[in-house]
């Protein structure tokens, strides 16, 4: 019973050392947040958090993981709301554009996070959250002729980077409307990959070269 309590109590410190951290991350950004500052918001010691993190950016890689599995979840959820795989990818695609353009989420996951992690250690863990669900629907509808034949990687890598760019755009716009223009300029280069007259291959690919 001790031990469960204790454990409870554990769980309860590192929810609020992330809820705390991810609201001052969002709003300073990472270079402007200290570890007191953190502590004093949660209401804990640093001993409290150094049982949980051995440093500021392990917090920050543990909110970072958070926001990129809540982008994720609703990327999901508005695939899954679809039967047809191509609305799905649409779907999809569009519920991440909507759902980075959150000033928290564009701060903490698309600003800050390729800075204080580093790049590599930033794209693995958007491959984790997002990138790899983005290039299984792009597989499937290559495999159905939605797509023109073609490898996968390049093609996901690209969509990704697009749309990644195009939310750090969008934070620094004032008009409105830049949303909407986004989208339909996103639906526009989503239905140019649509196969036409039934053409499904594309020259000097092959299914060899996926990754």
């Amino acid at each position: 019973m001790g031990n469960g309590i204790r454990e409870r109590q554990r769980e309860q410190t590192r929810q609020a050392l992330l809820r705390e951290s991810r609201h001052l991350f969002a709003t300073h950004g990472y270079a402007a947040v200290g570890l007191a500052q953190i502590v004093e918001s949660a209401g804990v010691t640093k001993g409290a958090l150094y049982h949980h993190f051995d440093s500021k950016a392990a917090v920050f890689r543990a909110v970072l993981e958070r926001v990129q599995g809540e982008v994720a979840e609703k990327v999901v959820a508005a695939a899954d709301a679809h039967d047809d795989p191509w609305a799905q990818l649409t779907a999809g695609c569009q519920a991440f554009l909507s759902a980075s353009t959150d000033p928290s989420v564009q701060r903490i996951m698309l600003i800050d996070g390729p800075a204080v992690l580093g790049w590599h250690e930033w794209r693995a863990m958007d491959e984790a959250a997002s990138a790899r669900h983005l290039a299984e629907a792009l597989a499937a509808l290559i495999d159905d002729g939605v797509i023109a034949e073609q490898p996968v990687a390049p093609l996901a890598h690209l969509l990704s980077g697009a749309m990644n760019e195009a939310a750090l755009w969008l934070a620094t716009s004032t008009d409105p409307a830049d949303l909407t223009h986004t989208q339909v300029a996103l639906s526009g280069m989503l239905e140019s990959l649509r196969s036409r007259h039934g053409d499904v291959t594309c020259r000097g690919s092959d299914k060899s070269t996926r990754r």
